[in-house]
């Protein structure tokens, strides 16, 4: 029996349009009613994943930041904040600066960029929330404390990134791909597969009751520590070579069908 159930957000329970399809919606709310606990796992941060939370009635702690942000959807105050060491996150932008890479700098809560190189609508869709565009990195890195950063990228660019920031970062930080066009540096130890296990914990659910569904790189350590993994359909090669099951894509209500084979 499944009791927790937890869901990346884009490309999993929504596409680019974010829009959650009512057979999705449907499989969600019937879980719930039989007892079991859905919960979102996301890059995003916190106060931009809780509106489709609510959307979806979800009354979970929700795992943000890569499973580095752990907070309730009805709390003021996480249960869990992993953050990235400040002298790392200065490292990481000083290496931003240096390559001309688009940095997105992720703290308290809130996005701080140098400048915008997409339209505005990128960002709201694909990060969530208004972001602040700040003349100077120090300055932000002297009054919050970062979460993670992350880069975007041509989608061809982010292997090459990845090596040199796995190489330079080696021991003091991880970096996943989240995306075609996003590759992120977080604390060390933090990822999905961390976070949901603490989760788990933390509700007193054994492993093998639980379900994690995801289709990008930085869901392979969720998909792996569940008792249920589950790849979607549209979920890259590397995943779905990870995950026990494969669920149909985004656009056939993979989510709903995992609800619906696995909790229902």
């Amino acid at each position: 029996m499944i009791r927790l159930a937890a869901f990346d957000l884009d490309g999993t329970v929504m596409g680019p349009d974010r829009r959650i399809t009512p057979r999705v919606r449907e499989a969600i709310a019937a879980a719930q009613a039989r007892g079991a606990i859905v919960t979102l796992a996301t890059g995003r941060m916190f106060s931009s994943m809780l509106p489709y939370a609510l959307d979806l009635s979800l009354d979970a702690p929700l795992l943000a930041c890569q499973g580095g942000w752990i907070q309730w959807t009805h709390a003021d105050e996480p249960l869990l904040r992993i953050p990235l060491p400040v002298e790392i996150a200065r490292d990481v932008i000083a290496l931003a600066e240096q390559q001309n890479w688009h940095a997105v700098l992720y703290a308290d809560g809130e996005i701080f960029l140098r400048e915008l190189r997409e339209v505005p609508s990128f960002y709201e869709a694909l990060l969530g929330l208004d972001n602040a565009l700040v003349p100077d990195w120090e300055q932000v890195l002297k009054c919050h404390v970062p979460d993670k950063v992350l880069f975007v990228a041509e989608a061809d660019e982010i292997p090459a990134m990845g090596e040199l920031l796995r190489a330079t970062f080696a021991g003091r930080a991880q970096v996943f791909r989240s995306h075609d066009r996003f590759i992120e540096v977080v604390p060390l130890g933090v990822d999905k597969g961390t976070g949901l296990a603490w989760l788990a914990q933390h509700l007193g659910i054994p492993r093998e009751q639980v379900m994690a569904v995801g289709d990008h790189e930085n869901d392979i350590p969720m998909i792996q520590w569940a008792g249920v993994g589950v790849a979607m359909g549209n979920a890259t090669a590397h995943l779905q070579s990870a995950a026990d099951w494969i669920a149909p894509p985004l656009e056939e209500d993979g989510v709903a069908a995992a609800l619906e084979r696995f909790v229902l």
